[in-house]
């Protein structure tokens, strides 16, 4: 049953695993949580990641990464450096497997390979 359900709303454990970061990220002290929940919208929109398993994971990585600079007193300049953009790409170029635009890179080069085979024949 459980993996007719999955077929149609995707991992119900990954599901459980975000609602538990997102629940985390909650408890963070006020401006790490702001900024956590900046970089998770600004990521949301510069590199959609389409494999949900890899965003959970993801959005764990940030939050366990926010969760020990508040523990340990760590400003959040620190963490992000002067460019906040330029930290969210540098995240983000960890998980760029998942990413949305891969896919639509792969179809381009498929069709012009096949075009460019075609041409040649």
């Amino acid at each position: 049953m459980t993996s007719f359900i999955e077929k149609f709303t995707g991992s119900l454990d990954d599901k459980r695993r975000w609602k538990q970061a997102n629940n985390r990220v909650k408890q963070l002290p006020g401006d790490y949580r702001t900024t956590v929940e900046a970089i998770e919208r600004y990521c949301t929109y510069f590199a959609p990641i389409s494999d949900g398993t890899l965003y959970v994971q993801m959005s764990e990585d940030l939050v366990d990464l926010f969760e020990q600079a508040a523990a340990d007193g760590t400003p959040i300049r620190t963490v992000v450096g002067e460019d906040p953009v330029a930290f969210a790409e540098d995240f983000l170029s960890n998980y760029t497997e998942g990413q949305w635009i891969n896919k639509e890179r792969e179809r381009l080069r498929t069709t012009v390979d096949h075009v460019v085979s075609e041409e040649y024949q």
